[in-house]
């Protein structure tokens, strides 16, 4: 799973660059949200770099120099890194302790979501909810940067936002330990306001484009369908959470 650190909070839009310097933010206990590296970046310093990288599970992502010199036109070594605004936190951990404390998980996870403002307001609408936990893939999804802080109304530094190397890994954990998935999806046979969303809970909501993924869905308890009556297809994603989530949220005992 994920490694998780203590870090400081800190806006996106502030990028590191250079390989020590990234590599103090790292040592700092500072939260890597994502890390530009230029393609065939060589050298010794780099390779002890990039080994560290590559045990922390920092999600990196190799790109050509142009794309590092839009960002800064200061000697970036090939290595440009942003902070996360937000303290990330362990799903493992979170579990767990919920149990012992005899309460019911009432987990999040988004599947592909990657507009900001979207998961703002979603995570804004879990926090009222009472969500324990969003659950998130540390690639393919929208960024915790201040614009999502904002649309959050400041949720995102209330409710814990877990991010995965695994998200299909992290839902058969979520549903080896108890825990009922309930995947929202106009593919769904169940009414969603008819389905029984008793006990521990996870409810999977996917991107608009492509939904909820196939190795997801297969690993589903129930496939929740919410009945669109008018002529567009489908429901913005951070309305049909906050429909899911409260009426998932009639049946959640605290």
């Amino acid at each position: 799973m994920n490694h998780n650190r203590n870090r400081n909070k800190q806006t996106e839009e502030k990028p590191v660059f250079g390989i020590r310097a990234v590599e103090e933010a790292i040592d700092a206990g500072k939260e890597i949200d994502k890390l530009f590296i230029k393609k065939g970046l060589q050298g010794d310093l780099f390779r002890g770099f990039f080994k560290k990288v590559k045990e922390l599970g920092i999600p990196f992502q190799f790109v050509p120099v142009e794309k590092l010199n839009r960002i800064t036109r200061k000697n970036h070594q090939g290595v440009i890194a942003f902070i996360s605004s937000i303290t990330y936190h362990n799903i493992e951990q979170i579990i767990p302790t919920l149990y012992e404390e005899g309460k019911e998980p009432f987990i999040l996870v988004l599947d592909g979501v990657t507009d900001v403002r979207n998961f703002g307001a979603i995570a804004r609408t879990a926090e009222c909810a009472g969500v324990n936990a969003i659950v998130v893939p540390a690639r393919g999804g929208a960024p915790v940067n201040a614009d999502a802080i904002k649309t959050s109304a400041g949720a995102l530094h209330l409710i814990p936002v877990c991010r995965v190397d695994d998200l299909t890994g992290t839902v058969r954990y979520l549903k080896d330990s108890g825990i009922k998935i309930v995947a929202a999806t106009e593919k769904g046979a169940d009414d969603y306001h008819k389905a029984d969303y008793s006990g521990p809970k996870c409810l999977v909501m996917g991107a608009e484009d492509k939904g909820i993924s196939y190795e997801i869905l297969e690993m589903a308890d129930i496939r929740s369908k919410i009945p669109l009556k008018g002529k567009i297809s489908s429901l913005n994603v951070s309305v049909a959470a906050g429909i899911m989530l409260y009426e998932m949220l009639k049946l959640h005992k605290k």
